[in-house]
């Protein structure tokens, strides 16, 4: 009995943020009982796509957010509010749910490589009127502090640039439970790889490959930017006849220097062993792992052949420190490489700050001018 009132509640909580969430937007469609829109709007707000909606990126009210935040850690579990709303309408399939605009088509999981013994997969999304012209490819990293997060969320942030005129991928990769860096980097790479050796197939320029990825995701395209071609993080993916290089990244508040990281006022908690950046060096405190840090940290791999580079960074991001995005910025702008950094004053870890008009066009001009778009 007391698990069908819960249910009930948390539904009907549900329903009325998706009814507050319609009045914010132009024409939403009604709610549904399956929280199928719930799912897709909470996924928008996502932006550093790792699963959770933190009460910055939550675009609906206050009060919605303290309902939603089930066991108030400050954060919305996409999956568990998913999981309790299907109990309601078996209906509630996810990919059902990842929803694109009409004009482009998905094909889901494409296995592009193999990260250790298993198969790794991306989804690909396509503008469905056709050119004879080969596109640009957009390609997203997620975040999620290289422990968690998914492409799912992914498929949304590449829709924008296919209905702009590219193809857009969204990539998985291992995560630290599964394997320590360089195991990221490389199933990155072979995605990377894997495009450009399929890029007749799917109507791809292989010399027109743009990354972008917020936070963790930040920092692996921003390693794909300053690493091309390095063997020792290309890994045995597949397709070792094609290059990893890519011609653009777009870096949303990513880590680089985690020795400046966890030393950074305010920040010192990431130095402890089991912090996503231990994880991600394959345990105990980061400081002392010196050899790590260098290995994980992009500036160790600048060069002047590097490509063009977009960083936005929060000023009062709470999670990853501004002094990152800074240094990248600073050694690119050393090597001669093309870099724009833009600080979003107020801006947190990800947020409607990161979406606004002004962040759109300026992601959307930048892409255009390193990668050209046939008319």
């Amino acid at each position: 009995m007391r698990f069908v009132i819960r249910l009930s509640l948390i539904s009907l909580v549900a329903l009325i943020v998706v009814c507050v969430y319609a009045r914010t937007a132009s024409a939403q469609p009604a709610p549904q009982r399956d929280g199928s829109l719930l799912k897709n709007r909470l996924e928008q707000d996502d932006v550093n796509d790792d699963g959770n909606v933190t009460r910055d990126e939550f675009s609906g009210p206050s009060p919605m957010f303290q309902r939603l935040d089930r066991d108030g850690d400050g954060e919305i579990e996409i999956k568990e509010v998913v999981k309790i709303m299907s109990m309601r309408s078996p209906a509630n399939n996810r990919k059902a749910n990842a929803r694109i605009p009409s004009d482009l088509e998905i094909k889901r999981d494409v296995v592009f490589g193999k990260g250790g013994d298993r198969d790794l997969t991306m989804h690909l999304v396509f503008p469905t009127k056709k050119t004879d012209q080969p596109l640009p490819a957009y390609v997203w990293v997620h975040g999620g502090g290289w422990q968690s997060g998914s492409k799912e969320g992914g498929v949304n942030q590449v829709s924008r640039m296919v209905t702009e005129g590219f193809v857009g991928a969204t990539i998985e990769y291992r995560l630290t439970g599964e394997a320590p860096f360089p195991a990221q980097i490389e199933d990155c790479k072979c995605a990377i790889r894997f495009l450009r050796a399929h890029a007749k197939e799917y109507g791809i320029d292989p010399e027109r490959i743009a990354v972008a990825g917020s936070s963790a995701g930040g920092h692996l395209v921003a390693l794909l930017g300053t690493s091309g071609d390095v063997k020792e993080l290309e890994g045995s993916g597949g397709w070792p006849d094609q290059s990893s290089r890519v011609q653009a990244v777009v870096d949303l508040y990513g880590p680089a220097d985690l020795g400046t990281f966890v030393t950074t006022e305010g920040f010192e908690a990431h130095n402890r062993a089991g912090s996503p950046e231990s994880k991600l060096l394959g345990g105990g405190e980061v400081i002392g792992n010196k050899e790590g840090i260098r290995r994980v940290n992009p500036i160790t791999y600048i060069d002047d052949q590097d490509p063009p580079f977009l960083i936005l960074h929060g000023t009062k991001d709470p999670v990853v420190p501004m002094n990152q995005s800074q240094a990248l910025h600073d050694a690119l702008e050393t090597a001669g490489v093309e870099t724009k950094l833009k600080l979003i004053p107020g801006a947190k870890h990800g947020g409607r700050e990161f979406s606004t008009p002004e962040i759109n066009d300026l992601i959307m001009s930048f892409l255009k001018k390193q990668l050209p778009v046939p008319k």
